[in-house]
């Protein structure tokens, strides 16, 4: 219940999130830059609020990352109940929006198994990904909460 409450189910129920950044590269350098991306917060039962990624360094989002790990984190309450059972666009102001900011970190060695379990859980369709394309995990420590909750 609550705003807590409302927090915690978007950074659970969210099967993916818009990502932005400071983009890091040619003639956009400086702009901002955002891209839509997978994420899971734990396992099926687990959850721990932290959001995770599998990313690849081929992602224009990833190569910015890795030169300024400053980011937002966008979750929109697309799934909600609130908004389906009343058919309202997930972009009326009545529908939660969870903003995250903080640092984008490649997962320490000790975590990347959790990870594994984390997306590989909520999204089993990754393992089938190339791996020509250096997929790794990265999460997001948490610095800022915004809800817009109306």
């Amino acid at each position: 219940p609550g705003r807590a409450g409302t927090a915690r189910f978007l950074a659970r129920h969210n099967a993916w999130g818009f990502v932005a950044t400071r983009a890091a590269r040619g003639k956009i350098q400086g702009m901002p830059y955002g891209n839509c991306l997978l994420l899971s917060d734990g396992p099926v039962n687990n959850s721990t609020g932290i959001p995770f990624f599998y990313v690849t360094p081929k992602d224009n989002t990833v190569t910015d990352l890795l030169k300024n790990p400053m980011a937002s984190l966008t979750l929109p309450e697309a799934d909600g109940n609130f908004c389906r059972k009343n058919v309202i666009d997930p972009e009326d102001p009545r529908c939660a929006r969870l903003t995250l900011m903080g640092q984008m970190v490649t997962v320490p060695p000790e975590e990347v198994e959790f990870a594994k379990q984390a997306m590989f859980s909520r999204h089993p369709v990754v393992r089938k990904w190339p791996r020509s394309y250096e997929w790794f995990f990265m999460k997001m420590n948490i610095e800022h909460i915004w809800l817009q909750s109306w």
